[in-house]
């Protein structure tokens, strides 16, 4: 595929280049280890051909707090398996305490409920060390898992850090997944202690969680204590909740704070990817990898320092979550809103950043492209003096997004998307603040990520569009699957296509001029508006319906086009699909899923096409959706119901002249 230069976007000023964190590095490296770089392209060769130089690189610069450190930064270049600063020891907490200060608050919070609060960094110690006292005495020692159930609030940052400085193993899910889901998740881990809310507040609508909570424990016999945060009615107290002590009362009684000291490779958090079929994988990622994986995407990629306020929208239930707090181990101000961002109006995040006064701001690239669509103007509703950067994340940032960005904020400031996933909780390809911005382009491949674009046969190709593979080794993937004996669903997840390559399930291109353009999902997880779910959370509670025999759910993004899910079902003889199944469809989806992953039009099917071991056609109907020939996307010949496809072959034509 060759392509023509797109129009610059964005350049940097030379002040900007001067003062950006990453110039500073490559100054460093040229004074302290000789290693001069023409330019961006050669400092990545060199971050993904001296893996070894390059990670040791980030830990002396940053002064990262390794313990018992020999020098050795990688045992054997391989993956998965790879082993990591064997020997050192660290913590996450120790990490975001070293830029405790007076100067600067840690956490400034607002939600959609008029809440305004602010937390200093001492604040923010003692209720840290406070619970983190409670839980020791409460029986949590390194390696037990404690689950929370929480909103985007301090209370859940302040509860994380606590966990974390123990040597617990954090993992957490947002309120507004249904019981079933939530459980799907935790039981796999077994949690001994849970940390729940009692109800949220989104889009002006309150959602009471109590009942959900008591399900929860019913669900989880691992759980010896219950911390119960009243969030949506201040006295809501945990009467009948097993073995519950109100959140107030874990912080009544001060204490030092005392951060273990812990082996790189320790458990520091599980968080889920689901896949297609089964339950959600449960995905352990460890101290030391999370730490340098996220310093160097803030400081060197985000360009974000202590000065900085930070947000990112995200719920808990995303792995954006991770990326806000990540911004307090560079000393950022986490800036943190709790809320539907479209409530009352899609104005909402803008006020928001100018309130707060953002420095970066990021969102997932639905809430731009909606933006857009709802005729929002920024400039004219909030002081955006402030903001430097606009991050995106989710789904690809379509090009009338990109202009649609600058023309609104201004040529000043750096549109950054950045692609990378809960897999191993960093990015892959991402901001450079010293290079240009093309429309509808990354800038870069992330320093110390080896991605290429593979074709089928295992081939790296430049400018065309390939499987995204990474083919060495990084410091934040996963440690393993929790409870994957023989570490299978590890394997089947990253490396079934390309034995010892890690196969993201990203179609990427990479540019001549070293970008990249990501053109949406190759494998079947959806990302619906930046939260990924498998499709068997939402297949259990849909055929849980007594009208429903069988359902396949695909997600139609693509670059550049709106994204547009619908869900197909096979009916018991005799039921309707009329508007009250519809309903009752979305609505269980709605309630004990996720409200992002509610299809846009449903349909009956005579049958699901399935293979001849049961497995559902999900890729190929996604594949022949999205305009591919049906000769070329499956093999009748592999299915138990062949005939199955000829619904799905006319509802892709009549799609397919429909859109065009």
């Amino acid at each position: 595929m060759s392509s023509e230069t797109p129009e610059i976007l964005w350049t940097p000023s030379p002040e900007r280049v001067a003062k950006a964190e990453l110039t500073r590095f490559q100054q460093w490296l040229e004074r302290e280890k000789g290693l001069r770089f023409a330019d961006y392209a050669a400092l990545w060769q060199w971050s993904v051909d001296d893996l070894e130089g390059f990670w040791s690189a980030i830990v002396e610069y940053f002064d990262l707090p390794l313990e018992n450190w020999n020098g050795q930064v990688l045992t054997e270049r391989k993956m998965p398996g790879a082993q990591w600063f064997v020997g050192a020891r660290t913590n996450y907490a120790r990490q975001v305490f070293r830029h405790a200060t007076d100067a600067r608050p840690a956490i400034v919070f607002r939600n959609e409920a008029g809440e305004r609060s602010e937390m200093s960094w001492r604040t923010l110690q003692e209720q840290v060390a406070a619970l983190a006292q409670w839980l020791r005495e409460a029986g949590v020692q390194p390696g037990d898992r404690v689950a929370a159930y929480l909103p985007n609030i301090p209370q859940t940052m302040v509860a994380f850090l606590a966990v974390v400085s123990v040597g617990a193993i954090w993992s957490v899910c947002s309120p507004d997944m249904g019981a079933p889901t939530v459980l799907d998740r935790f039981r796999q881990i077994e949690p001994k202690v849970l940390i729940a809310v009692d109800g949220y507040q989104w889009g002006g609508r309150r959602y009471e969680r109590s009942d959900t909570v008591a399900m929860l424990l019913e669900g989880l016999p691992s759980v010896q204590r219950c911390i119960f945060l009243p969030y949506l009615d201040a006295n809501a107290r945990p009467d009948g909740l097993r073995n519950a002590v109100l959140w107030s009362e874990t912080l009544a009684k001060p204490a030092e704070l005392q951060i273990a000291s812990l082996p790189f490779e320790h458990p520091l958090w599980i968080v889920y990817s689901s896949g297609t079929t089964g339950l959600p994988k449960p995905i352990v990622h460890g101290h030391g990898g999370i730490v340098l994986e996220q310093v160097k995407l803030m400081r060197l990629h985000n360009d974000l320092g202590p000065e900085d306020n930070f947000h990112w929208f995200s719920t808990t239930g995303w792995v954006m979550w991770n990326c806000q707090i990540g911004g307090l181990l560079v000393g950022a101000t986490a800036c943190v809103y709790d809320g539907n961002p479209a409530w009352p109006d899609y104005g909402t995040l803008w006020r928001f950043a100018g309130d707060v006064g953002l420095h970066f701001l990021g969102a997932s690239a639905a809430f731009f492209a909606a933006c857009q669509k709802q005729g929002v103007e920024p400039q004219n509703i909030a002081d955006l003096r402030s903001l430097r950067g606009v991050g995106s994340t989710g789904s690809p940032l379509a090009p009338e997004s990109y202009h649609w960005l600058a023309d609104r904020l201004g040529r000043e400031v750096w549109i950054n998307p950045i692609s990378g996933g809960t897999d191993f909780a960093g990015a892959f390809v991402g901001g450079v603040p010293t290079l240009p911005v093309y429309i509808g382009e990354m800038q870069g491949r992330c320093l110390g990520a080896r991605v290429e674009a593979f074709n089928e046969q295992g081939q790296p190709v430049l400018d065309e569009v390939g499987e995204l593979v990474c083919t060495a080794p990084m410091p934040s993937m996963p440690l393993y699957f929790w409870n994957d004996p023989g570490h299978k669903r590890y394997l089947d997840s990253y490396f079934d296509m390309f034995p010892g390559v890690w196969r993201h399930g990203d179609w990427i291109r990479i540019t001549p001029r070293g970008g990249a353009i990501i053109y949406g999902r190759s494998d079947t997880t959806i990302n619906r508006h930046g939260v990924r779910m498998g499709t068997s959370d939402i297949y259990s509670v849909v055929e849980a319906l007594p009208e429903v025999l069988d359902s396949l759910v695909v997600d139609l993004e693509y670059l550049g086009r709106e994204s547009y899910m619908p869900m197909f079902v096979v009916l018991r003889p005799g039921a309707t699909l009329d508007q009250g199944l519809i309903d009752r469809i979305k609505n269980a989806i709605r309630t004990s899923v996720s409200p992002r992953h509610v299809p846009d039009e449903v349909f009956v099917v005579p049958e699901v096409p399935r293979t001849l071991t049961g497995k559902k056609l999900e890729l190929p109907i996604k594949k022949l959706l999205l305009g591919h020939p049906l000769e070329k996307v499956v093999n009748r010949d592999a299915l138990a119901n062949s005939a199955s496809l000829d619904w799905f072959f006319e509802f892709a034509r009549r799609r397919a002249a429909q859109t065009q």
